[in-house]
């Protein structure tokens, strides 16, 4: 498939609010353009739920982050302020059903130790090529997938074809890291530039494979008929994010100190392990499985 030239990306910060990276680096963008002008693109910026910013939480009424499946982008009569949001982003990103985007990098934080983690839109040979040619370059980029055939997508990322979230931990909710504020403000510049060597004829060769670690189970924690935790995540797995996980290995810890370990016979991945945001979502990690993905021309 031939992808034609890049013309305008978007940078997205504080889809969730409590996210800060992503939302300072908006802000700095906004301040100092030429950071991240390119001569063959116009790139543009969004604080997607500055509300939610501004009280630095998560959101206000819904994950605006889960808000853009076509049933919520086509209600006439949103009540929900992200609801309200997404159609308002879609009408900036979207206009009309007809892509005024072409890049998209949504910009997040995790409280689970996933280092620089590229979450493509979808498998397409661009999209492939480019969070490989990342990895390549930086070895701590990891590339998550989450998307299963047939599956709708409910992310910000999803109103373009072309683009990536960037997910970057281990960090509390709130606050500022500057390790990991530079190390994704330089991913988001090496993108950049990617994109415009790329319609300049001019990107470099890359392998022929990507590690890719795909989800194929998300895993709750240990609760009770009433829905309360019985059990956190054991010592020996906390921040072990990209790790091998063999059957019989730690899992969980139990409150009384039992252990209950993982019974699966293949070798998983964890990711997104003891996320803060995801304990009222049921899920205290993603399995994934550890795939050499083979590139085709972009």
């Amino acid at each position: 498939m031939t992808v034609n030239p890049i013309q305008q990306v978007a940078i997205v910060g504080g889809t969730h609010g409590n996210e800060f990276t992503g939302a300072y680096l908006v802000k700095k963008f906004e301040q100092f353009p030429n950071l991240i002008k390119r001569s063959s693109f116009e790139t543009l910026t969004l604080l997607a739920n500055p509300k939610a910013f501004a009280l630095g939480r998560r959101y206000i009424d819904c994950d605006l982050n889960r808000c853009f499946n076509k049933e919520k982008l086509s209600n006439p009569n949103p009540t929900a302020l992200e609801e309200n949001l997404a159609q308002a982003i879609e009408k900036i990103l979207r206009p009309e059903g007809n892509s005024n985007v072409d890049f998209i990098i949504d910009l997040h934080s995790t409280t689970a130790n996933m280092e620089l983690t590229i979450i493509p839109v979808d498998k397409s040979p661009f999209n492939m090529r480019l969070a490989a040619y990342l990895c390549s370059i930086n070895p701590l980029v990891h590339v998550y997938s989450w998307q299963q055939t047939g599956q709708e997508s409910p992310f910000l990322r999803s109103i373009c074809q072309l683009g990536c979230t960037i997910e970057v931990g281990s960090i509390a909710q709130g606050v500022l890291n500057a390790t990991l504020f530079e190390q994704t403000e330089k991913l988001i510049y090496t993108i950049l530039d990617y994109l415009d060597a790329y319609n300049q004829g001019q990107t470099n060769e890359i392998s022929s494979t990507l590690t890719l670690y795909q989800c194929v189970e998300m895993i709750d924690y240990p609760k009770n008929q009433t829905g309360e935790l019985q059990a956190m995540i054991h010592p020996q797995l906390q921040f072990r994010d990209y790790q091998p996980l063999n059957h019989g290995a730690p899992m969980f810890l139990t409150f009384d100190g039992q252990t209950i370990t993982y019974s699966g016979k293949a070798t998983v991945y964890p990711v997104f392990i003891n996320e803060a945001a995801y304990y009222e979502k049921g899920i205290a990690m993603c399995l994934t499985e550890k795939q050499l993905h083979g590139l085709g021309a972009a």
